[in-house]
């Protein structure tokens, strides 16, 4: 564990991550599943926020950088700094830009370069790896 209580990559064993999540937030966060498009509420999410990691709370993105990418997953144009790597995923017979959290490790989806300015990045998230924490009074 981290000084703030918060999961660091490695310090849950498999049974403590089952105990945390839900069995779809494990199946997407640690085995790197995919839920199903436009099944997840934060779709529609329009508040003033923060989106975190749901297995560690890491700040992941500011609101300010959601956007309706019609792919049927809550997209992003960018991070917070430092919040998410990426590392290669060859899965299904593609080549992809896999994108976890930084501290955690845990799956979040993935990055394509056909996003909106000033990034031109596209940072399809699973909803079942996220949790929205809005701002006070919105």
């Amino acid at each position: 564990m981290s000084v703030e209580g918060k999961p660091e990559a490695g310090s849950l064993t498999e049974v403590e991550w089952r105990e945390r999540l839900t069995q779809e937030q494990f199946c997407v966060l640690r085995e790197h599943g995919t839920e199903r498009a436009g099944t997840s509420p934060l779709n529609d999410e329009k508040r003033s926020g923060v989106f975190v990691c749901a297995g560690c709370g890491q700040k992941l993105y500011p609101s300010t950088t959601k956007y309706e990418s019609g792919s049927g997953w809550p997209s992003f144009w960018a991070p917070f700094e430092g919040a998410v790597e990426s590392s290669t995923d060859q899965s299904f017979f593609m080549t992809r830009t896999e994108v976890h959290c930084s501290r955690c490790k845990g799956h979040l989806g993935h990055v394509f370069p056909d996003g909106p300015q000033p990034t031109g990045l596209r940072y399809c998230m699973n909803g079942l790896a996220l949790r929205f924490e809005s701002e006070k009074g919105a």
